[in-house]
């Protein structure tokens, strides 16, 4: 994971996400980069992420899928659109739509990889699926369905 994440790129005012914003000091700062034509994050759940003792909770899934597959919804649009990510105006995506399955329980003490593939980008929406994978087995995967942040909520 080789130079700035996709998170890196947002303006400081587009920054404050509890998941992903790297000025939410009470947050996760999720990082996620380029691999290839996938992209990749990867997070170490501490104690207080428990659900049941020794499992991961849910919530802390879902919350890591839904940052990764926005993150990664504005580097593939950047890409498609031949622009850096940080160019302007600022490429900062919301969920539109969010599903996970759960497919195993998520051991407590695993670092947990995030996949993203791309499968869809088209003007202001971009479809990712995400799979994370703990312990070497996939423990959830996740389709986020992200857009464009609109204008009123980027001057609050």
């Amino acid at each position: 994971m080789n130079g700035k994440a996709f998170q890196d790129h947002y303006p400081d005012e587009l920054s404050h996400c509890y998941g992903c914003g790297r000025n939410n000091p009470d947050g996760h700062r999720l990082k996620s980069y380029w691999d290839g034509e996938s992209t990749i994050a990867r997070f170490r759940p501490e104690a207080h992420h428990v659900a049941l003792p020794g499992y991961v909770y849910g919530g802390l899934i879902a919350s890591l899928i839904d940052c990764h597959g926005t993150g990664t919804a504005a580097a593939a649009t950047a890409r498609a659109q031949g622009r850096d990510l940080g160019s302007e105006p600022p490429l900062r995506f919301v969920t539109a739509s969010l599903q996970v399955d759960y497919l195993a329980p998520t051991p407590m003490g695993e670092e947990l990889e995030l996949r993203g593939e791309i499968l869809e980008v088209s003007g202001r929406k971009a479809v990712i699926e995400v799979t994370v994978r703990a312990a070497g087995e996939i423990r959830a995967r996740g389709r986020v369905v992200a857009v464009l942040m609109p204008e009123g909520m980027k001057s609050r």
